[in-house]
């Protein structure tokens, strides 16, 4: 079992910057492939960003927001940082975070499918105001 807590959520103005952080339990925490979803009110769970196992990782970002998110992990600390820049009312959802860590074959590669996660953090919320 691995348990997956999110933190850094908040209520921003457009423009503002805040990041995200997920802390996953574990020993080997480098082999983990993690997401970050969102989900807004009435809406689907969409991807968001994704980082592959390794010291550093590969990165993959949804159009929406490439060039104003980056992902990045720190495995000293068994963390996943989501660093969010510019951000729009649009932007203002339930943030996720996924951990894969190959539990069945649809489920050892990045998270970009929310049917497709082995575990899931509680969430966590930002509100982005215009």
């Amino acid at each position: 079992q691995v348990h997956v807590v999110e933190s850094g959520g908040g209520l921003v103005q457009a423009g503002d910057s805040l990041r995200l952080s997920c802390a996953a339990s574990g020993r080997t925490f480098s082999n983990y492939a993690v997401g970050w979803f969102r989900q807004a009110p009435g809406k689907e769970r969409e991807f968001v960003a994704g980082i592959t196992w390794g010291s550093t990782g590969n990165a993959y970002y949804v159009d929406s927001v490439k060039g104003r998110f980056t992902i990045s992990r720190d495995n000293a600390k068994n963390t996943v940082y989501l660093q969010m820049n510019s951000l729009k009312p649009e932007d203002t959802a339930t943030y996720y975070c996924a951990v894969n860590i190959g539990l069945t074959s649809a489920t050892m590669y990045v998270p970009s499918d929310p049917a497709s996660v082995d575990y899931w953090g509680q969430g966590t919320q930002v509100t982005v105001s215009s």
